[in-house]
């Protein structure tokens, strides 16, 4: 599995089409650079959130960018989205595998290799570490050491970082392991979604050799 790149996570907004609008202007920037667009939203009623996902899963269809749903097993498969990103307190994950075949499993492991290697013998497609700096999404998060990314290699599952990423930190995450960088705050509370992506995208591109 390949899963490289900026792993874009949605932030907790009531208004579809401001949401709509955002993610429009992140794809229409930098979609070759996304490795994923995650719908996470902690605060729309389930209405709002199937409304939501749908209409972020066909733009994410368009621009040929894997979905993920966070923690809902039942909207990923209502919405056939790619796959599902599993926190520690979101369900069994043998289960969650079970259910979606042929779908991406990703699971948050915090600062635990040892949660990393039980995530990868239940199925996970990738693993994700952090907080990896303070994070105003999660400002309580446990903290996750950069050199787990090189611990976590032997695993042979593609690493997310996530946590307080920035472009002015984003390098020192990725020389240390990361093959994706998850951002929420840093993205899309950017004066200027589409600017703030295409920086991300020249700092990701200088750092695997390719071209912006």
């Amino acid at each position: 599995m390949r899963l490289r790149g900026l792993y874009a996570i949605t932030p907790d907004e009531t208004d579809s089409s401001r949401l709509e609008q955002s993610v429009r202007t992140l794809f229409g920037a930098a979609a070759r650079h996304c490795a994923a667009l995650q719908y996470r939203n902690k605060s729309a009623s389930e209405a709002v959130r199937l409304e939501q996902a749908r209409l972020l899963a066909a733009l994410a269809r368009a621009s040929g960018v894997p979905f993920i749903v966070n923690d809902d097993v039942r909207l990923a498969i209502a919405i056939d989205a790619d796959g599902v990103h599993l926190g520690r307190d979101d369900g069994d994950l043998g289960g969650a595998r079970a259910a979606l075949r042929g779908k991406l499993l990703g699971v948050s492991c915090y600062d635990s290799i040892a949660a990393a290697r039980r995530a990868v013998a239940a199925g996970a497609d990738y693993v994700a570490f952090g907080s990896v700096f303070p994070s105003a999404t999660k400002p309580g998060a446990v903290r996750a050491p950069l050199g787990l990314f090189e611990e976590a290699k032997v695993l042979a599952v593609p690493l997310v970082a996530i946590g307080g990423i920035t472009p002015q930190n984003a390098a020192e995450v990725l020389r240390a392991g990361a093959d994706a960088l998850a951002v929420i705050s840093a993205l899309f509370d950017a004066p200027d979604v589409g600017a703030r992506a295409q920086e991300f995208g020249r700092l990701l591109a200088n750092q695997t050799g390719a071209t912006a």
